[in-house]
């Protein structure tokens, strides 16, 4: 037996050891109809469709502690490995549960219903709770990941659907790990977050406040309202002119305002926004926020500037939808939200996967107006 050999054979002894070879899982489980003409919706589900148990291209945010973790995507976290990243199968699949409850009637139901059932199984969640409990884990996909998670669990929880219950439960597990952590985490949390990618505090803390409401955890609704109010309630003038960054997908100002919104009374929110954003205009027009510039849609990082339009436009009409009714501010907020949607929406297609995995999921938080809905 020659070197070469030798060494190709013991790796076969030691992959034999170790179990079964990891295998690439990268097809969907049933046909994805076409989209309606009129259904802009279906576009955004058969991106979804299309990616929620695709492996790869796949950027993993992964903690080795030793040869045995070096292991494919599916193997690591076999409930969400799809869509490029942990986070975006995540809202992948609760793109998918909104479509269910908002659109009954859609062509794209027995295809979504087959995808929900096989990433939702006891053993996969299982995994998935094995694989937080590795060391170096603690913070993983904490706060944008672990805030769509519980997203996901609310939006299970918000229907009386029998399937969409037994789904809620078969998540409950590491819906009440997330929230466990999440409580531990927020009295350490100094500073808020405020950057315009995954890390950002405000959008998170927006989603988790929501899940709280529908959950019924009163606890953890109040510990996140009061770590929102000590970190914001005196923030003044917000810098929205610097905004946004080159590689942005939320706004820092937007966001936070957006949030807000969730934790005070209307008038205070009202006096509140005055001196937070006070470029917010009484005239109604909409030239006073201009939407992001995508200048490479194949680039991953610059292709975020098309989902900022998209969050962006619910953040806007989150604020209007919170102040009293007149307020000169709503029709400028309400001008410039068309404008930031008109632009995301247009730029949400399966043209280039470095967009395609995870706009249809901010194109249906907005269409649906899921943060408003929320309230």
């Amino acid at each position: 037996m020659n070197k070469l050999t030798g060494l190709a054979f013991a790796g076969l002894l030691t992959l034999s050891a170790c179990g079964p070879a990891d295998t690439t899982v990268d097809e969907p489980v049933a046909a994805i109809p076409e989209a309606r003409p009129d259904a802009v919706n279906d576009r955004f589900a058969r991106l979804a469709l299309s990616c929620v148990h695709k492996e790869y291209p796949n950027k993993i945010s992964h903690v080795l502690n030793d040869a045995a973790d070096a292991r494919t995507p599916s193997r690591l976290t076999p409930a969400f490995y799809g869509c490029f990243d942990w986070h975006s199968s995540v809202h992948g699949h609760w793109l998918l549960v909104r479509i269910l409850k908002t659109d009954p009637a859609s062509p794209m139901k027995p295809a979504i219903l087959a995808a929900l059932d096989r990433s939702f199984t006891q053993d996969n969640i299982a995994l998935e709770l094995a694989y937080l409990d590795g060391e170096g884990r603690k913070g993983f996909e904490r706060p944008y990941g672990t805030a769509w998670l519980l997203q996901l669990v609310a939006e299970l929880d918000e229907s009386d659907d029998p399937k969409l219950k037994a789904w809620r439960e078969t998540l409950r597990p590491l819906e009440e790990r997330i929230v466990t952590e999440t409580q531990e985490w927020l009295p350490k949390l100094a500073y808020p977050i405020r950057l315009g990618t995954h890390n950002q505090s405000a959008f998170a803390f927006g989603l988790m406040i929501d899940y709280a409401r529908q959950a019924g955890n009163s606890a953890f609704e109040q510990a996140l309202v009061d770590k929102s109010l000590e970190f914001h309630r005196a923030d003044v003038n917000c810098p929205l002119a610097y905004e946004p960054s080159g590689e942005d997908f939320l706004s820092p100002c937007l966001m936070e305002a957006d949030l807000m919104r969730r934790v005070m009374p209307q008038a205070d929110y009202a006096a509140w926004l005055a001196k937070f954003l006070p470029q917010i205009p009484a005239d109604g027009s909409a030239d006073w926020l201009t939407p992001g510039e995508v200048r490479d849609p194949t680039d991953g990082k610059l292709v975020h500037l098309d989902g900022v339009n998209l969050s962006r436009a619910w953040a806007m009409e989150g604020i209007a939808s919170a102040l009293p009714e007149g307020d000169a501010r709503i029709p400028a907020l309400l001008a410039a939200s068309k404008a930031h949607a008109t632009s995301g929406l247009a730029a949400v297609s399966a043209d280039n996967y470095e967009g395609s995995h995870w706009l249809g999921s901010f194109a249906t938080y907005l269409t649906t107006k899921r943060g408003i809905a929320a309230r």
